[in-house]
């Protein structure tokens, strides 16, 4: 079999069975990196009441509003893929880049007041690496936001940016390679009105055979009838 060199793009269907143009996307609650996300919205919070009062306004909007970005651009991504997978890619985008900025914040106030940021070899690096590996629930942080350190709260946060921006280079990635494969909304488009097309033809098609059979079985009754002296 010849390989189609314009493969027409998946086409989802209502249950009645008309086609439709939208995607199936993954809901952005089953993400771990959403999670993650909101995790670091709630601690940025935390971090920057406590440790941020004598800094003015302006760090903290910056921070929290990068941290708020992140995980909105997340969500906003997700619900309008199922119409645009072109504008679900930039807007995972723009959450991939503010979760970047954050990070930077969180590296310079470890700079800046002179605490260690925590990598490979630091005593203490493993066992936090090993707690957000495992956790990823804001439940399973927040009771920590009032007992850690402005050390310990800051390098929790790049360990969680850290592994936010991997997983979204990840799934950015696989959207971007689904995007070369399936096409934009024109493409499900052109390809939702095509099998609608076919649907219609097959159903045409059907009832003339159906038809034709009845018809059939009209004749056959009044040939009967006929032979019977019925008619």
């Amino acid at each position: 079999m010849e390989k189609d060199d314009n493969p027409q793009p998946p086409v989802n269907h209502y249950d009645d069975g008309t086609a439709s143009v939208l995607r199936r996307t993954t809901n952005y609650r089953h993400l771990r990196f959403y999670h993650r996300s909101d995790v670091l919205y709630q601690l940025t919070q935390s971090f920057c009441k406590r440790y941020f009062k004598k800094w003015g306004d302006r760090t903290v909007d910056q921070m929290v509003q990068a941290a708020r970005s992140s995980k909105q651009n997340i969500v906003e991504g997700s619900e309008d893929g199922r119409a645009s997978m072109e504008m679900e890619i930039k807007l995972l985008n723009v959450a991939k880049a503010s979760n970047c900025e954050l990070l930077e914040d969180y590296l310079d106030y470890l700079k800046h007041c002179g605490f260690d940021i925590w990598t490979a070899g630091h005593p203490r690096y493993a066992a936090m690496l090993e707690f957000c590996r495992r956790h990823y629930l804001y439940e399973d942080y927040k009771d920590l936001f009032t007992k850690l350190g402005a050390e310990e709260m800051a390098n929790m946060a790049l360990c969680l940016a850290h592994q936010v921006d991997k997983a979204l280079a990840s799934y950015i990635e696989r959207k971007d390679r689904e995007f070369t494969t399936e096409g934009g909304i024109r493409e499900r488009m052109t390809a939702a009105r095509l099998g609608q097309r076919e649907t219609q033809r097959q159903t045409i098609e059907r009832q003339q055979r159906t038809i034709a059979a009845l018809q059939q079985e009209v004749a056959l009754l009044k040939n009967k009838l006929k032979s019977l002296g019925l008619d």
